[in-house]
């Protein structure tokens, strides 16, 4: 399959050294897009048998590619990608599929028609602690859940990190902070463990730490249909943070923290024993059992390797491009939350009043776009993987 990407900056650089470098089978470069003169002649010195274009119009009708990975800024997402699929290209979009609930609903439904392998890289659904944290809870083996609380505090970010970019940080440049830039992951996570949930609550608060107009420190509550409930903790203004998930269920806990997964088994379910014994303060006999990540493969590999397969051999797809929509409503959802006083918002919620309150907060914005370059890293850093 010949592949041409759309935005070769830091992400998009590694992917295209991945490509290049072999290391994808079935894969081979076709084409470059970015909208930077001095990237793209960059690009042609390093690549001269390689087309490479300014516009991704261009790229995809151009012959030269039958697959697309899209690498731009957050905002672009749905759109160029709902092209690439629309006009026959498999496509591959990076996280968060896009700002808004309503653009990924468009995306879905131009790639259920198009009948082309859309994928979202969401590489951390690689990770083997957190497959199997999802098969035990899949499987029922922790019984139902009772609540979910993920503390992940660790993504520390200084404001020369924010500074390094005219659109980083800002609601018209980026679409949002912590909860659209860094947390994707951690989100898509939760929910494709424990299950999405029927209605968010959510304090996002701007500018807590650094000199930015969107936020750093976000805490949403969650409930469940079966009466769970879940707490999501972020910041990018702790050092040095935490990263700790944990599991309650009928029938055990989870825990998921520096590298291990930590499994409580109880011997029967507490629901019974609660009602049940005749003893005060009884105590569940249980199975403890430790999990150590030591697979230490590459997660964005496997995501473009799973999305090569998906093409060429029909399998299945690890993170399906549709399944972007769900981070996003609730990174949505607690936004809206936050902006409506921490109202509780229910799920679906309404994307008419996020898209018009989310236009007032870009309208408002101080980012003016630039054209300006973004860095290249041509390797995949570990601050993209699991930081434990």
């Amino acid at each position: 399959m010949k592949v041409g990407i759309v935005g070769v900056g830091n992400i998009g650089s590694a992917h295209l050294a991945a490509i290049a470098g072999g290391q994808i089978q079935g894969f081979a470069l076709g084409a470059l897009c970015d909208i930077s003169e001095e990237k793209r002649t960059e690009l042609a010195e390093k690549y001269p048998t390689t087309p490479i274009y300014a516009d991704y119009k261009e790229m995809i009708k151009g012959g030269a590619v039958d697959t697309v990975i899209v690498s731009v800024p957050h905002i672009l997402h749905a759109e160029i990608a709902g092209y690439a699929l629309a006009h026959g290209m498999h496509t591959l979009v990076e996280k968060p599929v896009d700002i808004a609930v309503s653009r990924a609903a468009e995306l879905n439904a131009i790639a259920e028609k198009s009948g082309k392998v859309f994928c979202i890289m969401f590489n951390q659904r690689n990770n083997p602690l957190f497959q199997k944290a999802r098969e035990i809870v899949k499987s029922g083996a922790l019984g139902e859940l009772k609540r979910s609380v993920w503390i992940v505090t660790n993504w520390y970010r200084t404001q020369a990190y924010y500074d390094s970019g005219d659109w980083r940080a800002t609601w018209a440049g980026e679409g949002g902070g912590v909860l659209l830039n860094q947390a994707p992951h951690n989100l898509d996570i939760w929910q494709w463990i424990c299950g999405m949930p029927k209605s968010i609550t959510a304090f996002c608060t701007e500018a807590k730490y650094h000199r930015i107009e969107v936020e750093d420190d976000v805490t949403i509550y969650a409930e469940y249909e079966n009466g769970a409930t879940g707490c999501f903790i972020t910041t990018t203004g702790e050092y040095p943070g935490t990263n700790r998930l944990e599991i309650s269920g009928d029938r055990g806990k989870l825990v998921l923290e520096g590298g291990l997964l930590k499994w409580w088994r109880l011997a029967e379910p507490e629901s019974e024993v609660r009602f049940y014994s005749e003893k005060l303060w009884a105590k569940i006999e249980s199975e403890y059992t430790e999990i150590k990540d030591e697979d230490g493969t590459n997660g964005h590999i496997l995501n473009l390797q799973n999305f090569a397969d998906a093409i060429l051999h029909g399998t299945p797809l690890l993170a399906p491009g549709i399944e972007g929509i769900n981070e996003l409503t609730i990174s949505n959802a607690a936004y809206l939350s936050s902006w409506c006083g921490n109202k509780k918002i229910e799920l679906p919620l309404d994307t008419e009043q996020f898209d018009e309150m989310l236009q007032e907060k870009m309208k408002a914005s101080s980012y003016v776009k630039k054209g300006s370059v973004s860095k290249t890293s041509e390797r995949y850093s570990s601050r993209w993987r699991v930081n434990w």
